[in-house]
């Protein structure tokens, strides 16, 4: 038992020396994700559940929907608390994670600020 916690705090230890080393500029969805920790459950169910808002978003828009206001109120509530709705957002976008989607969150948060 004591040398698998041992074996755990160096692979954390070598992973935060990989995070301040490597450049995150073009990869802020994934560094985020690493930093708050969210196991490998949590980031699928977190893909799965914007995979699912993606397809509600297309779907909406093809129906000639111009507001997408409550697809981000449903996005933000079952974010997992870990996470920031605002930063995420704009990791997701400047990762190309759901790109579009996300482009469209952060249209109506810029309109909302105004």
């Amino acid at each position: 038992m004591e040398k698998k916690c041992k074996s755990f705090e160096t692979v954390k230890f070598q992973m935060e020396l990989l995070m301040n080393v490597m450049d995150w500029g073009h990869y802020p969805f994934t560094r985020l994700i690493i930093q708050r920790g969210l196991s490998p459950s949590e980031y699928r169910e977190l893909i799965d559940m914007v995979r699912d808002l993606n397809e509600k978003y297309r779907s909406q828009k093809k129906e000639g929907m111009l507001d997408f206001t409550s697809l981000l109120v449903q996005f933000a509530g079952m974010l997992h608390e870990k996470l920031d709705p605002n930063e995420t957002i704009q990791a997701m976008k400047t990762e190309q994670v759901f790109p579009e989607l996300m482009g469209e969150f952060l249209a109506i948060l810029e309109r909302e600020e105004n």
